[in-house]
């Protein structure tokens, strides 16, 4: 049991982002984009994004990407072939800073500052089984 959770710890990467000062609201937008997609299709879409939370990711991202062939030196052509998804990606919420400003009639109105944590998780792709047609039965 432990030498399979070793072999699939192997298989996948990790990169983390915290204390990124964007709404997590805002980054998910972002990584909801990637979520499943083939890395170097994630790569040209936040490219090409105009949100300025795809800036982050795509840096991330790549971190990411060196994390997989840092582990996965023997496979480089699968991640040439495509074959290298974004798994999971999670934005979570990270503190806020909280801040006044002033309001009329001499009131104070709270401003929060928010900020996330960014995980990504890179795997290969599952191989599908071929399946054989089923003979109907006569």
């Amino acid at each position: 049991m432990a030498d399979r959770l070793k072999e699939i710890k192997k298989q996948t990467a990790i990169a983390k982002l915290n204390d990124v000062p964007t709404s997590p609201q805002k980054m998910r937008l972002v990584a909801d984009i990637i979520r499943g997609v083939e890395v170097n299709k994630a790569l040209d879409i936040l490219k090409y994004s105009k949100k300025e939370a795809s800036v982050r990711l795509e840096k991330l991202l790549r971190s990411a990407i060196a994390n997989w062939e840092a582990k996965n030196e023997d496979r480089r052509k699968e991640l040439e072939n495509g074959n290298v998804i974004v798994k999971t990606i999670m934005v979570d919420e990270g503190r806020t800073l909280k801040r006044i400003r002033t309001a009329p009639q001499g009131r104070a109105a709270r401003i929060r500052k928010r900020s996330n944590h960014v995980t990504i998780v890179l795997d290969v792709k599952p191989v599908k089984e071929e399946t054989k047609p089923v003979e109907e039965a006569k």
